[in-house]
């Protein structure tokens, strides 16, 4: 009878202590699935240091031999402008005129054009001198007084800024979103009555860079989102 208590007593300690092992077996288990998943923005605004300038213009008319002259007179004229503004002859390129015949359209609704060819020219600026750009693009007008008319409002021909130096603002960038996403981490650590453990899993997400806005099409605001998945302890 004696060995029998002696028995089930160790039988309880050892149920016991049993269970005192699965439960924190079961808590580790339970702290070590703990985590929480943060994001981090980091942006900022920088001027574009490349532009795409199209120059477009239009010449009408019946004789092809004398249209060729004609464009090839005002082709001149607009590279000797820009070169007098400051561009060198490897920032501009002359694209070949693309010639419309307009009698040869066979849906037109007019057979017999006062002017058969319609030719569009198209002399582009290609260039890092953003802000030389930008004003001559308001002095474009001084091509009226040597008879040039410079179109615009056409999709395909707008102004195009760039920023070309990504690598150069990549590293504070991400240390920036890192640092914010740590913080945001920490808060809800702090809030939820824990302690923010070691990073589990990193995502350093794309960049983008697009115009600030439709008016300042010249700045472009730079940004990228890092997500990081943090343990939680106790």
């Amino acid at each position: 009878m004696k060995n029998f208590r002696i028995e089930a007593i160790i039988l309880a300690i050892g149920l016991l202590l049993l269970g005192v092992f699965i439960e924190k077996g079961f808590s580790k288990f339970a702290e070590k699935d703990r985590s929480v998943t943060v994001k981090g923005l980091a942006e900022i605004e920088v001027p574009a240091n490349k532009v795409t300038w199209p120059l477009v213009y239009k010449s009408l008319g019946n004789d092809l031999g004398r249209l060729y002259d004609d464009i090839k007179h005002s082709n001149q004229t607009i590279t000797g402008f820009l070169k007098e503004k400051g561009l060198t002859e490897q920032e501009i390129s002359v694209n070949a005129p693309e010639i419309i015949d307009l009698a040869a359209e066979r849906y037109g609704n007019n057979q017999n054009p006062a002017n058969r060819y319609n030719v569009t020219t198209v002399i582009t600026v290609t260039s890092d001198k953003v802000d030389l750009i930008r004003g001559l693009i308001s002095e474009q007008g001084e091509l009226l007084k040597r008879g040039i008319a410079i179109t615009s409002g056409e999709y395909q021909y707008k102004v195009q800024y760039e920023y070309t130096d990504l690598n150069k603002v990549k590293p504070q960038m991400i240390e920036e979103a890192t640092k914010n996403a740590r913080e945001a981490a920490e808060k809800f650590a702090k809030d939820s009555g824990s302690n923010l453990g070691k990073i589990r899993q990193a995502n350093q997400g794309q960049f983008s860079i697009t115009d600030r806005d439709p008016n300042t099409p010249y700045i472009k605001k730079i940004r990228v989102v890092t997500t990081i998945d943090y343990s939680l302890e106790n």
